[in-house]
């Protein structure tokens, strides 16, 4: 790839990510005591939109495994029809690559966080990224996404050089 435009990931933050979505962590949240006192809830972490147009909620489990660095961002996919949640099962970083909701994006639209080991994230419903992006083989996370009929997954790949982006 020539001419790719490069990419920092910075640290993700609620503040920086909410254009796409929501950081689901416990980090300034203040739990609630539950089951007599023996549990902390920290509740309501994301908005999950996974229900319309007669969808229902998938609990899954994703193993990912590295791609080389740095890592090449040729294509993108959103999901219009639900948000979309990975929560890491491990404490070990991993990258997130991320664009608006639109009709079509292009490169220079491309953001790029890093996510610690216990930092979670929530997709809005149609903001694009990139496929799962993790540092080391074996990185399983909880997803809850959308099951059900119609049309939930748009692909858009990128002409020319795309991006690199750097671990």
């Amino acid at each position: 790839m020539t001419n790719a435009l490069e990419l920092f990931p910075v640290p993700l933050t609620r503040r920086a990510f909410a254009p796409y979505g929501d950081v689901i962590d416990t980090n300034g949240i203040r739990p609630l005591a539950i089951n007599e006192g023996t549990t902390e809830r920290f509740n309501d972490l994301a908005d999950v939109d996974v229900c319309r147009d007669d969808g229902r909620p998938l609990i899954s489990i994703f193993r990912g495994q590295p791609r080389p660095l740095p890592i090449d961002i040729r294509m993108m996919e959103r999901h219009p029809l639900a948000s979309q949640a990975f929560i890491p099962l491990q404490n070990q970083p991993w990258l997130i690559v991320v664009a608006k909701p639109s009709e079509n994006v292009e490169v220079t639209d491309l953001r790029a966080f890093r996510a610690t080991g216990k930092q979670g994230i929530n997709y809005r419903p149609g903001v694009w990224h990139h496929p799962l992006l993790v540092l080391r083989p074996d990185q399983d996370f909880l997803v809850v996404d959308r099951g059900g009929p119609g049309v939930n997954c748009d692909e858009i790949r990128f002409d020319g050089a795309g991006a690199h982006l750097k671990g």
